[in-house]
């Protein structure tokens, strides 16, 4: 691990002028994924900057319904909360789904947000990697590719975003507050992250200095009638090979509205907008769902190891749906 300076932040405002001073400053939240990536010499900043100590903790109700999410609200806290529990269940459910009770109790909204991928070949310096090293090669697309990308991807990279409580968001319609050099912003859940295209070594669209402060929960019509559906290799404590957060609005057995997320199958939180076109106006059936997963999966493209993932996919939507239908109809 390289040396670095370390600071503690007062205010938000001293936190995104000390990133300022300093091109390899790096925000510290619960530290679960970046001292990792330093303890492996992925990442060497040489400047951490806590922010643990800012009034970015609270929980607190919107004036027209909704919720606010302060970035440094722990991911236990944020999964026990009444009010996320029974208005929002995908996102509490997709929390108690990631990783262990300890690493919940560190981890906060924000740096979960901004977690890395786990791919094997961007943690292990000696491969290729363009997401750690831009022009580098890609070492995942002829070698052990198993849980990478079938959406999405590019010839660059088919890394995945290992984030539970992300998929959760992007089904919720949620909206990511940042601070700045140039002052504040939102930016919606979906607009958060990038696909890797040319450039998979820039994850979000965040600006230089840019800290999230918080996470904004709307008020919609189908976020208390939602589900998380994980599938991975062991019980507790993995990565999902495929997830889906699934929302629906229905009335009289016919879907007003759907919301379907997945996870572990694109480099970003995917939003499967074409399921949700197919769900629309139709009767809350098997059927439908199978046509929506038919739809969700149309584009997604396998390698080597893990092409069984888009047939996983379909069938873990239209279970996701199903649970949630049995419950809601």
């Amino acid at each position: 691990m390289n040396p670095f300076v370390y600071i503690r932040a007062d205010s938000v405002a001293q936190a995104i002028r000390e990133h300022g001073a300093d091109a390899g400053s790096r925000f510290l939240g619960g530290g679960t994924n970046l001292v990792d990536l330093m303890r492996y010499g992925v990442d060497r900043p040489t400047r951490l900057i806590d922010v643990t100590r800012l009034p970015l903790a609270q929980i607190e109700a919107l004036p027209g319904g909704g919720l606010r999410i302060g970035s440094q609200v722990k991911n236990s806290d944020l999964a026990a909360d009444a009010r996320v529990a029974r208005g929002y269940p995908v996102l509490s459910e997709a929390l108690v789904n990631g990783a262990s009770p300890q690493l919940r109790n560190m981890a906060t909204t924000g740096g979960n947000l901004l977690q890395r991928t786990r791919c094997y070949y961007f943690y292990d310096v000696a491969f290729a990697c363009n997401k750690r090293r831009a022009g580098s090669g890609c070492s995942a697309l002829e070698g052990q590719n198993r849980i990478h990308a079938i959406l999405g991807q590019s010839n660059a990279c088919i890394a995945t975003h290992p984030s539970d409580m992300a998929v959760a968001l992007a089904a919720l319609d949620a909206i990511v507050h940042v601070e700045g050099p140039r002052g504040a912003r939102a930016i919606p859940l979906t607009e958060f992250h990038r696909l890797p295209g040319d450039t998979p070594n820039i994850d979000t669209n965040l600006q230089s200095g840019e800290l999230v402060t918080a996470v904004e929960l709307p008020a919609t019509p189908f976020a208390a009638r939602s589900h998380y559906l994980k599938i991975r290799d062991r019980a507790s404590y993995a990565f999902a090979l495929v997830s889906a957060a699934v929302a629906l609005d229905v009335q009289a057995g016919t879907i007003r509205s759907a919301r379907v997320a997945l996870g572990g199958v694109a480099h970003k939180p995917w939003r499967a907008t074409a399921a949700e076109n197919a769900l629309a106006g139709q009767p809350a059936t098997e059927a439908s769902f199978n046509r929506a997963a038919e739809a969700a999966l149309a584009g997604a493209r396998g390698y080597e190891h893990n092409t069984f993932k888009i047939e996983l996919a379909k069938h873990t939507i239209v279970r996701a749906l199903s649970e949630l239908s049995e419950r809601t109809v």
